[in-house]
């Protein structure tokens, strides 16, 4: 480690422990600190024509997730026509980058093409046309792409099957199959399923285990659980995640944190971006941090946070709320929420 990188780490603990917003430096790279993969959800738009957004993509991070290019209205926008140009160009700056790709998402009830939401046939019909979207799909990326999201957000807060057009035509056994059309396309690439509140309703975590449990001993691959960390600053609580994780790594899955990032606005609305609200969100963030490090190692997949900048955030528009959810702020420089994710990993 260069001097003035030991130097930086020094001034980062002396602003870390202050009770003042103090902006640590971004000179260091996270994914160096880490023995796991470092990862970020980005866009292809803004890795082309924004500067500052790609220079904090290639210093700070391993690895890349696609936010909306790899889903089904981007890559097979009409039936049977794929279009794999914009997916291709962000592959191929990952592997110019030795930045490892996550596939998100194979199959999801959201962004769906408009003729997938209006197709007719029997469930014959609809296992074929699952089937060819998904198996196309990872051919295509085959030997390039490390791993999938296979099914997103199949389950409701209360362990029941998500009521979707995949339920509703398929049935239960569409996500069986959707694993097991995956692992034939390519038998290298690791499979997830990705989903959110896992770690704060105890129910719908028992139940995606339970149900991946039984396709596993049937002889279907499931690698990993992707957690969705869409969450606040206290909730869900600590304690909370540590027992979901606890339960994952029992189930002896990979676990990947999928989708960091850390609202500070509960109510709604407009707020005050207060010191206080960001100096909890760096805490909040380097508990994540000191939570997945206590994962045995052959089990860490990897923390992946939603975007770079609060600018880029999905969740002040989806919400029509306020807020600022991740590690820079819409000036590109890091916050507090950077500050503890470093100082986690550095502990």
């Amino acid at each position: 480690m260069k001097i003035h990188y030991l130097i930086i780490i020094a001034l980062f603990f002396v602003a870390c422990k202050a009770d003042e917003i103090e902006i640590c430096t971004d000179e260091v790279a996270l994914h160096s600190l880490a023995d796991f993969p470092i990862g970020v959800a980005v866009s292809p738009s803004e890795l082309q024509y924004n500067a500052a957004y790609q220079e904090i993509v290639t210093t700070q991070f391993n690895s890349i997730t696609p936010g909306n290019a790899f889903k089904p209205d981007a890559l097979q926008p009409s039936e049977g026509v794929f279009d794999f140009e914009v997916a291709d160009s962000l592959v191929a700056f990952a592997m110019r980058n030795n930045q490892r790709i996550h596939g998100h998402t194979l199959l999801w009830h959201n962004q769906l093409p408009n003729w997938m939401n209006r197709f007719s046939g029997d469930r014959t019909a609809w296992i074929k046309m699952m089937k060819t979207h998904i198996q196309t799909v990872v051919r295509h990326f085959e030997g390039r792409v490390k791993s999938w999201d296979v099914v997103n957000e199949a389950f409701e807060d209360n362990g029941d099957f998500r009521e979707n057009i995949w339920l509703e035509h398929i049935g239960k056994d569409y996500l069986e199959l959707a694993f097991e059309f995956a692992q034939k396309a390519d038998s290298t690439v690791l499979l997830f399923y990705n989903d959110y509140n896992i770690a704060l309703k105890n129910r719908k975590c028992r139940a995606i285990l339970e149900h991946f449990e039984g396709l596993k001993s049937k002889g279907i691959q499931v690698d990993g659980i992707g957690l969705q960390l869409h969450i606040f600053n206290r909730i869900p609580t600590n304690n909370e995640i540590e027992n979901a994780v606890n339960a994952i790594v029992e189930a002896e899955y990979l676990i990947h944190f999928s989708e960091i990032d850390i609202s500070m606005n509960w109510t709604g609305g407009s707020m005050n971006l207060t010191t206080n609200r960001l100096e909890r969100q760096g805490r909040k963030m380097k508990v994540l941090t000191n939570i997945f490090q206590t994962i045995p190692k052959k089990q860490q997949f990897g923390m992946t946070v939603w975007g770079v900048s609060d600018l880029d955030s999905w969740i002040p528009s989806f919400f029509e709320r306020e807020d600022y959810p991740l590690l820079y702020d819409t000036n590109y420089e890091p916050k507090l929420m950077y500050c503890g994710f470093l100082e986690g990993l550095i502990d």
